[in-house]
């Protein structure tokens, strides 16, 4: 398994930036797909973004697609999230995930079941 830590969570208004971080310890984090997903008080987690392992592949929830932009940097064995345009409804715990049994695959999947590590979530909070 991959161990994940979250990072670059906090307070922002409305239509302001953030970029969260997730960083990865373990050897096979640059071969499998990795996710962003978010869970807001009193609602079920969802799926936000996901990148294959070398970045040739990229799927979004509609929700934030042309308003985030995810990435990673399989050197630094870090994953991004890019959010611009923040909205209120944006505001979560983001969590990052790895789908250890993606090897080299350029899937990209949205079901949080295909993910088998996380981590433990960072908040994100947008004010109106």
């Amino acid at each position: 398994q991959v161990q994940l830590v979250e990072s670059g969570g906090g307070l922002v208004q409305a239509g302001g930036s953030l970029r969260l971080s997730c960083a990865a310890s373990g050897r096979t984090f640059g071969t499998v797909t990795m996710g962003w997903f978010r869970q807001a008080p009193g609602k079920e987690r969802e799926f936000v973004a996901a990148i294959s392992w070398s970045g040739s592949s990229t799927y979004y929830a509609d929700s934030v697609k042309g308003r985030f932009t995810i990435s990673r940097d399989n050197a630094k064995k870090t994953g991004y999230l890019q959010m611009n345009s923040l909205k209120p409804e944006d505001t979560a715990v983001y969590y990052c995930a790895a789908d250890g049994t993606s090897y080299y695959s350029d899937y990209v999947g949205g079901d949080d079941y295909e993910y088998d590590s996380w981590g433990q979530g960072t908040q994100v909070t947008v004010s109106s």
